[in-house]
């Protein structure tokens, strides 16, 4: 098969099954096809991260940005020791958190 060839497949699915595959290819923001093609091929669909949490993975980013400026400027002999210690503490937090939610 070359890899522009397509077939078109007729497919029967009950009311409760149709509504289903809309509802999960719609929270992947996918077509019903792609998404189906993806489960097909074995490749991972996931659902869009909702507004909420894309706007707190930029507030994680901001929090992670902040920190590294007050990191930089300890290291650049603007603060003592332990304020750098606690800065590096609270950016591994933001980083933890940052990987939980990506992996939502």
């Amino acid at each position: 098969m070359k890899s522009n060839d397509r077939y078109e497949l007729c497919l029967r699915l009950s009311q409760a099954e149709k509504e289903q595959l809309e509802t999960n290819a719609d929270k992947c923001g996918l077509s019903k096809s792609v998404y189906l093609r993806r489960l097909i091929m074995g490749t991972p669909v996931k659902a869009k991260p909702s507004a909420e949490i894309r706007e707190l993975r930029v507030e994680i980013h901001k929090i992670g940005s902040n920190i590294n400026q007050i990191a930089r400027s300890i290291n650049a002999g603007q603060g003592s020791p332990d304020v750098a210690q606690k800065a590096l503490f609270l950016l591994g937090k933001v980083y933890e958190m940052m990987y939980e939610i990506a992996k939502r």
